[in-house]
């Protein structure tokens, strides 16, 4: 398989784990370049039914001309709302590959690679209203202070957002290199790289809500997904990967199992298997990307 757009992580492994039901119905959340839901759609039957979602304009060049698909341009964490609305639940199953795709970071104008010059922005969907500009240069202190200690755990994120605060007085930080060369005494001599591409996660997380829509589809997925379904979700660092985790191991975001006056516990989802599965050194050494991936994957149990 040729994709022009990134190379899709785990594909086979995903899809594989995610399709049972030739005949179903399939839900992408993250469509992106296509990757996921071309290799679903080879799996289905020409009765089976993909619906795909992306709140990036650019992901609509690449729907296939596939009359099984239903490409919906919006954010996944209204999946719910709209497959309601079509009278698509419950599902087979869903995937989701979260984060950013290879072509977003390498495209010019986009601001969410660190290594390129262009604007402070970082949308996923260039209609939305919050750039990575207003919130370098518009957030106050507490706002910037939880943005870096909570999305980017970054351990000098005092010191960062003082010194955002001073080096935005006077003037507005609108592009990449300004940005870097206004924190720059905050970034390690040493590690740079590794540094720059925290302070640019958790800008871009805040950005486009990206916990949030997580935390919203992976409450909704119990309503969602038919028993002995699939929830198929790959993610890419700690913070995705834990709410991930806590919820297929306990049924809610916190990872606390509650129990009723019986000592029954209500867990939607069974985590098999119950480790996170990671790309082999063969695909990472093809695909860069793919380094910090760990795919979980969650069947539905019995409906409560």
């Amino acid at each position: 398989m040729n994709y022009e757009y990134h190379d899709p992580v785990l594909l086979k492994e995903s899809v594989d784990a995610l399709v049972t039901n030739p005949d179903g119905t399939y839900v992408d959340v993250t469509f992106g370049g296509g990757g996921h839901s071309k290799y679903i759609l080879s799996k289905l039957s020409p009765n089976g039914k993909l619906i795909a979602f992306d709140r990036d304009q650019d992901a609509q060049e690449r729907i296939p001309n596939d009359s099984r698909i239903t490409f919906v341009q919006h954010n996944f964490q209204y999946a719910k709302q709209f497959l309601e609305y079509s009278d698509n639940i419950p599902v087979e199953g869903i995937l989701g590959d979260l984060g950013i795709s290879s072509h977003q970071i390498d495209v010019d104008g986009r601001g969410f690679a660190h290594r390129l010059d262009g604007p402070l922005d970082m949308r996923m969907d260039v209609s939305a209203k919050l750039s990575a500009e207003t919130v370098v240069n518009d957030y106050n202190e507490a706002q910037l202070l939880n943005i870096f200690n909570n999305y980017g755990e970054i351990k000098n994120a005092y010191k960062l957002t003082k010194t955002i605060l001073d080096q935005r007085k006077g003037r507005r930080i609108q592009t990449i290199e300004l940005f870097k060369e206004a924190i720059s005494g905050c970034t390690p001599k040493d590690t740079p790289a590794k540094y720059l591409s925290q302070v640019f996660q958790a800008i871009r997380i805040e950005v486009n809500g990206e916990l949030r829509a997580l935390e919203q589809l992976l409450i909704d997925s119990e309503s969602l997904i038919k028993e002995g379904g699939k929830l198929v979700i790959i993610s890419y660092h700690s913070l995705e990967d834990r709410l991930v985790k806590n919820y297929l191991n306990s049924g809610n975001l916190e990872g606390k199992k509650h129990t009723d006056m019986y000592g029954w516990s209500s867990q939607p989802f069974e985590g098999k298997p119950n480790k996170a599965i990671i790309p082999t050194d063969e695909e990472i050494s093809k695909n860069k990307r793919a380094r910090s991936a760990k795919m979980r994957i969650g069947i539905r149990q019995a409906w409560k």
